[in-house]
């Protein structure tokens, strides 16, 4: 028998769950330009092009060309390349060219196994300034069968920093009176 207890109460279920999903549809939506009737078209961010190819190469639904102030990263180059290679020879856990974050993991010296290191850098502006990169190091000695955190040097902190900042500073004349 196909309306039973267990099916009546199935069919039932159903039945509100539709109702309900069915009811939320009525709520109007807060786009500002639902249809695109009323849209102004003068301060529109796609531009149109003669076909998919623009003379800035292949060009997707009119897309426009970004200009330099929107796209890239959005912390000093210079500062960023100067970190990497600063520390290029820890491994590094996370990059983040966007946020200007760099994390390493943690590092031991083949001299020193029982001590490690971990390193993380901020890059704070845009421009090449002194203040803008910051250091921050870790430290670990191994005692006991564990992982005992060492306290560093602020100055330590400050010399990394210094250091990054010189290479950041010899990129940028590299590049601007050519190699």
């Amino acid at each position: 028998m196909f309306f039973n207890k267990k099916n009546h109460i199935l069919i039932t279920t159903a039945s509100i769950l539709l109702l309900t999903i069915t009811g939320c549809s009525n709520v109007k939506s807060e786009a500002k330009y639902p249809t695109g009737e009323d849209r102004d078209f003068s301060q529109d961010i796609y531009t149109e092009a003669p076909g998919i190819f623009g003379k800035d190469g292949l060009r997707i639904l009119g897309n426009k060309k970004k200009s330099d102030s929107e796209t890239g990263i959005g912390i000093n180059s210079y500062l960023w390349r100067a970190s990497l290679d600063t520390i290029s020879f820890m491994p590094l856990a996370s990059a983040d060219p966007f946020g200007g974050t760099i994390l390493t993991d943690w590092y031991s010296t083949p001299e020193n196994p029982n001590e490690r290191s971990k390193v993380n850098i901020f890059i704070l502006d845009k421009q090449l300034r002194a203040d803008g990169v910051k250091v921050k190091i870790f430290r670990q000695e191994y005692k006991n069968g564990r992982w005992i955190d060492k306290k560093v040097s602020p100055q330590t902190n400050i010399k990394l920093e210094d250091t990054i900042l010189t290479r950041a500073r010899q990129l940028r004349a590299d590049k601007t009176f050519g190699k």
